[in-house]
């Protein structure tokens, strides 16, 4: 018997835990099971030849909001092809709701909740013609009836096998891993409040499966546990082996940071820069709309955990929002934005309520007037306190913080702008209204030019001079683009004179060993005081030569060389 185990990721990069789970947990079986991975940038045509060139007799489809339709898609069109290939479904968005993908033949099984063990027991019953009706956790269609086979109690995690392969190539992939299951929170909007408690992986054996990633050079885990920090003793091992191990590795966590304790800010502190990045879902500063979704957490003690955490300088912190949470009216959501952003952590991410199948958000929606899409992924339209229109702004908002401030390609010049307004909000509010008049959401815009149009924002909405927004663009193209040109509506301030003197003073300087070195070097004049503006933040007329070292990623104040 053949399988194949399918994956549409929302991304190439992505790599998908579920398929691995279910092959290695049946890898002892007498089967043929072959894992596909695609994107939904993948031409559903693509992958229905794919599937359909090994000549499967049953299919699995992993299905999450993003994919969907996509696998609603592939089956069909399997089916069409061939009738007799049986299709199985699982995932989030079939485990909810299950009997209606029964019911309208869009597959002939679906497993609900945790698969290995379901899986397992379904893949032996075919193999040894076993009655299926046996098989805890299944829906099925018979004589035109949806039948459910019972619900399955939890499995023990620690019998899950681990799921990448020694020869796996994941070296430009985002790799996911799990050391729990479960999450000790109930907020509302969340399919993990739907399974209480949590369950761990053995802790020496967590160890030895990111020591895997290690040797194999992966780029970033990323830990999909809920709130990886819910548990000390078991956060503060594998963060302290992790810091103590040799690794290019990044290693990513969804974490609650008013949980964290004095001694995992020490021993945090002690992490190489780079190895770790921070996920705190904040959702909104408001303590009845946290209240309304069954959140505990107080901003002001986030607010005193990341701050300890930015002042060690060593973990990217990504802060997260949810726009249309019951309660939350625009100006509220107003100031969580500005709260969260005078935090100034490396990202803000600005999401919408997506009402999932199964969440007691979506059993809740009538209560607070929400209106969502019936279409996945069920994000929010309107509630009784927020408007589509508002909505729809907070969109576009969305999209300036996400291309100005998470980019961290604009961070000078963004300071520069927000000291016109009196709050951050503002300023990307009314930077999204200037892309919205100008037709800038609907055309592609280059790199150069998302410079460009900040000056010409600065110059037609602020009515303000641009000499040091200009001097400050420079600056940032320079530093972030390693090119050696400027663009046209930038001056080039260097002459040629300037260049050999400093050429000549770095040469003769220890800086370098040879010439070939001075090929990483660039140089540029300005007319303000960069190095003080990084440091300071001040804005200071003086004209400064600044060098550029490539290959080190290093700025350097040389005006020294030319006064010389």
């Amino acid at each position: 018997m053949k399988v194949i185990l399918a994956a549409v990721n929302s991304k190439y990069i992505h790599s998908n835990l579920a398929i691995r789970y279910l092959k290695n947990y049946t890898k002892d079986l007498n089967y043929e099971c072959i894992l596909q991975e695609y994107s939904i940038n993948d031409r559903v045509e693509r992958i229905v030849q794919n599937i359909m060139r090994e000549k499967p007799d049953v299919v699995g489809l992993s299905c999450y909001i993003w994919n969907i339709e996509y696998v609603l898609r592939i089956s069909k069109l399997l089916k069409l092809i061939d009738k007799n290939i049986t299709i199985l479904f699982g995932g989030p968005e079939v485990s909810y709701e299950e009997a209606s993908y029964v019911k309208e033949d869009n597959c002939d099984y679906i497993i609900e909740g945790e698969g290995e063990e379901t899986y397992r027991e379904f893949i032996e019953c075919l193999l040894n013609n076993r009655q299926i009706m046996d098989v805890k956790g299944l829906y099925f269609k018979n004589e035109g009836r949806s039948v459910y086979t019972g619900k399955r109690e939890l499995m023990d995690i620690n019998k899950i096998i681990f799921p990448y392969e020694k020869d796996e190539d994941l070296k430009n992939k985002i790799v996911y891993y799990e050391a729990s299951r479960g999450c000790p929170f109930n907020c509302k909007y969340c399919l993990s409040s739907t399974i209480h408690g949590v369950r761990f992986l053995n802790l020496e054996r967590v160890k030895n499966e990111l020591k895997y990633f290690i040797d194999n050079k992966v780029k970033l885990v990323k830990f999909v546990d809920r709130t990886f920090n819910c548990n000390h003793t078991f956060a503060y091992s594998i963060w302290k082996f992790l810091i103590e191990e040799e690794s290019e590795t990044t290693f990513h966590f969804e974490i609650s940071a008013d949980l964290l304790t004095k001694d995992e800010i020490e021993l945090l502190s002690k992490a190489p820069k780079n190895r770790f990045q921070f996920e705190v879902g904040v959702q909104s500063t408001n303590n009845q709309v946290l209240k309304n979704i069954n959140r505990t957490a107080n901003f002001e003690d986030i607010k005193e955990k990341v701050n300890e955490l930015l002042k060690i300088k060593n973990i990217q912190q990504h802060l997260d929002l949810i726009a249309g949470l019951p309660e939350e009216d625009f100006d509220s959501f107003k100031k969580s934005f500005n709260d969260l952003h005078s935090i100034e952590p490396e990202e803000i991410q600005l999401g919408f309520l997506k009402l999932l199948k199964g969440s007691s958000m979506r059993a809740e929606a009538d209560k607070w007037g929400m209106v969502y899409s019936p279409f996945p992924p069920y994000e929010i339209l309107k509630t009784n306190h927020i408007s589509y229109d508002e909505l729809v702004k907070l969109k576009m908002v969305e999209e300036m913080v996400d291309r100005y401030y998470n980019s961290g390609n604009f961070n000078l010049s963004i300071k520069y702008l927000l000291s016109k307004f009196d709050k951050p909000f503002d300023l990307y509010y009314s930077l999204s209204q200037f892309y919205y008049l100008q037709g800038y959401f609907d055309r592609n815009i280059s790199f150069v030019d998302y410079y460009k149009i900040l000056i010409y924002y600065n110059e037609s909405i602020l009515n303000s001079d641009s000499f040091v927004l200009k001097e400050i663009i420079k600056y940032e193209f320079l530093y972030h683009t390693k090119k050696k040109w400027i663009p046209d509506f930038l001056n080039k301030t260097l002459d040629k004179e300037e260049e050999k003197i400093l050429k000549r003073g770095i040469l003769e300087s220890d800086y370098i060993s040879n010439n070939r070195e001075i090929n990483n070097i660039r140089f540029e004049k300005f007319y303000i005081d960069i190095m003080a503006l990084i440091e300071e933040g001040n804005v200071y007329n003086k004209k400064t030569y600044i060098m550029f070292d490539d290959k080190n990623n290093l700025v350097k104040d040389v005006t020294s060389l030319i006064e010389l």
